[in-house]
């Protein structure tokens, strides 16, 4: 037995999951070293792993035995509905199967579990949530730039550069004038729009932008650019999602902090 063997031993990794139940577990970034020790005993017990398009296929070889069920969606690509998604999550409980949900980063952020919870709940269904790493966070991480330091930043913003249909956009012009960093979620493809916005909020043309693609996996990509650059930069380089874009003082300092 190794060390870490050995020290997992002495872990309460929580309950086990009971036949239909499903379980909503964050996969974090991609690499599977970012899982956490609950996230993979609750895999380890999966009969169905039901997954989306943020998940790395080496942590589903982890788990060899189970069924695999993709559910991915892309932005522009046809992809199942989320009704169809809850439909197959209820049909799988019901027919006494541990069911994970896996989902990339976090599954309470930008992840649309809320509604999956309520539609199973609807339904009867026994279900819990672990949480995950999420993807923004161990991206700027593993880039060397500080999320939060004394004396340049007092917060950090978390946005989403994409909504659903008749959804409200961010107020990218108020989110400018708060001087406080921003961390962008899927805003490539609105990219010009976000920086011509945040520009005219008053954002200077020279504040630093970071670009991160494919945080943690094999194909990770981090370019530095600034706001009045990153559209033609991102469309340059090919740029493709999933992609942060972090934005402020803080991204400046990556050669200080980049290993």
């Amino acid at each position: 037995m190794t060390t870490v063997e050995h020290l997992i031993e002495d872990i309460d990794l929580g309950p086990d999951i009971g036949p239909g139940e499903v379980w909503l577990v964050g996969a974090g970034p991609g690499d599977p070293r970012y899982l956490t020790l609950e996230a993979f005993h609750a895999l380890a017990q999966a009969d169905d792993i039901v997954y989306d398009a943020l998940v790395d296929p080496r942590t589903l070889r982890l788990v060899p035995r189970a069924d695999k069920h993709f559910v991915g969606k892309r932005c522009d690509r046809h992809s199942i509905a989320q009704d169809d998604i809850n439909t197959l999550l209820i049909t799988l409980a019901r027919g006494n199967r541990r069911v994970v949900r896996l989902k990339g980063g976090d599954p309470f952020l930008f992840g649309r579990a809320a509604e999956e919870v309520s539609a199973l709940r609807n339904a009867g269904i026994p279900v819990r949530v672990l949480p995950g790493l999420t993807s923004s966070l161990a991206a700027l991480t593993r880039a060397g730039i500080p999320l939060t330091l004394r004396g340049v930043n007092e917060a950090l913003v978390l946005v989403t550069g994409h909504v659903a249909n008749n959804h409200r956009q961010a107020d990218w012009r108020a989110l400018a004038r708060i001087g406080q960093p921003l961390i962008i979620y899927m805003g490539l493809k609105n990219i010009r729009h976000i920086t011509d916005e945040l520009l005219a909020g008053g954002l200077a043309p020279e504040t630093d932008v970071a670009v991160i693609m494919s945080a943690s996996w094999p194909g990770e990509r981090v370019f530095m650019t600034t706001l009045e650059k990153a559209c033609e930069d991102s469309i340059r380089e090919c740029f493709t999602p999933p992609a942060i874009l972090a934005v402020g003082k803080t991204v400046a300092l990556r050669n200080r902090f980049s290993v």
